[in-house]
């Protein structure tokens, strides 16, 4: 006698400020948009080590380490079993990254769309200061010739 289970379909997770999340994708997915955090590290609930840095890369390697050195995080998500995403008491989101008895706790500093402003700035002043360049790369190349006539 063979059992069915009933054609229904679950539906995929929908997690709103708080919750476990296990997937390694959608681990890597919430950590990408960090900037500059605040960490925090534990292990059995004993502090090891705690700083800011900046988050330069977010992973998935089972062979490759996660790496906080020089105030930058490089995250990879096989470091960790699964990602507790919480609220402190004034409503600021941070992430603890749980592995057996360890804890490494990333609070942001700032918000994705404020990274992005910040990173839109950056461009548009490198923007200008390449026309500035031009210009004058320009300016010479037109006194040189000028200079040429005379």
């Amino acid at each position: 006698m063979s059992h069915h289970l009933p054609d229904t379909k679950i539906p995929a997770p929908c997690i709103i400020n708080t919750g476990v999340i296990v997937n390694k994708l959608d681990i890597r997915r919430l950590l990408g948009d960090l900037g500059r955090v605040h960490y925090i590290y534990t292990q059995e609930g004993i502090l090891q080590s705690e700083g800011e840095g900046d988050v330069l890369e977010v992973f998935a390697n089972p062979r490759r380490s996660t790496l906080v050195a020089n105030h930058t995080l490089y995250l990879n998500v096989y470091s960790f079993d699964y990602l507790e995403l919480k609220q402190s008491p004034q409503k600021q989101t941070y992430f603890d990254l749980m592995q057996e008895g360890t804890c490494l706790r990333l609070i942001p500093l700032s918000t994705p769309l404020q990274e992005r402003k910040e990173r839109s700035l950056n461009v548009s002043a490198l923007e200008a200061m390449m026309e500035q360049v031009l210009s004058a790369q320009l300016d010479a190349e037109i006194d040189d010739d000028n200079s040429d006539l005379f």
